[in-house]
């Protein structure tokens, strides 16, 4: 067998950075080896596995074929090579989340698992889900996190928490009083939400689609805190996670606000892996984790 655990782990680094320098500075090689090592692996079994766009490398579609084969054969090798070593698996783990999930429910799992995996190391990447299910199709993590289905036919999506977006305004806003919300009064307040790409923001479009066109959105923004302290200083009306506003809403700072008939915001996060991808004792231990809430 020609075939080299080493031109493996370059061919799966360059797939990644789309880059041979970026590659090589992963995989502490210099950037002649690794286009030597690309090189001598297409030329060998005569195959082209990227595209060169400009100053990229994108896999090609027998690249993309190869990445998935190539993913499980050195995640059983490392498998293997602990075996013969003799010490257990260290757990390391990428876990990629939503801001929300990541900020406000993903720590909460760390304790546990780092009593499993004292010595793993978890790099915890929040971004909004669709970027993050980006991430996991270019295999930068392990799991995603994620506050909304993804029709991509790659993923494994496990149904995970169910979780529901609150209306909400300052204790000081005139609607306080009142406690709910008319059609008139959504297309007469002022919104403050999530940027469009968030989860939670298309979630709340597709919600509110009979009206989002007339609706006066106010104020975006990417981070759930600036959002509440907008709403709290009185600019106008948010929208965000249960689990975001929760304390806010036992302080009495921020006030819920009931909807109109027949808008529901009840939703569920998920749990996204990739298909056919050798999962680590680590994931199947954080997944394990993750089910039991």
């Amino acid at each position: 067998m020609k075939l080299t655990l080493k031109q493996l782990q370059v061919f799966l680094a360059v797939a990644q950075h789309k880059n041979t320098a970026l590659a090589a500075k992963t995989l502490h090689l210099s950037q002649s080896a690794v286009s030597a090592a690309l090189n001598t692996l297409e030329q060998h079994y005569q195959v082209q596995l990227f595209d060169r766009v400009g100053k990229r490398l994108e896999l090609n579609t027998l690249g993309h074929s190869v990445r998935v084969h190539a993913e499980q054969l050195l995640g059983q090798a490392e498998s293997l090579e602990s075996d013969l070593a003799g010490y257990k698996d260290l757990g390391h783990l990428r876990i990629g989340a939503s801001y929300t999930i990541a900020n406000h429910m993903a720590i909460n799992y760390f304790s546990d698992y780092l009593a499993q995996f004292p010595e793993a190391k978890i790099d915890l990447i929040s971004a909004n889900s669709p970027d993050i299910v980006t991430k996991l199709l270019n295999y930068e993590i392990d799991i995603a996190m994620i506050e909304a289905r993804s029709p991509h036919s790659a993923l494994v999506l496990e149904p995970w928490v169910e979780d529901e977006l609150v209306v909400f305004c300052s204790v000081n806003h005139p609607l306080a009083q009142k406690g709910y919300l008319t059609e008139a009064d959504v297309l007469a307040e002022r919104w403050i939400l999530r940027e469009p790409d968030s989860g939670a923001r298309q979630f709340f479009n597709r919600s509110f689609a009979h009206l989002i066109n007339e609706m006066p959105i106010y104020l975006q923004f990417r981070h759930n805190e600036q959002i509440k302290k907008a709403v709290e200083s009185g600019l106008g009306i948010g929208c965000l996670s249960e689990k975001v506003l929760g304390p806010n809403l036992e302080s009495g700072n921020l006030v819920p606000l009931s909807l109109p008939a027949g808008i529901n915001l009840k939703r569920r996060f998920y749990l996204a892996t990739l298909k056919d991808r050798y999962q680590s004792s680590g994931a199947e231990s954080w997944l394990k984790l993750c089910a039991q809430a």
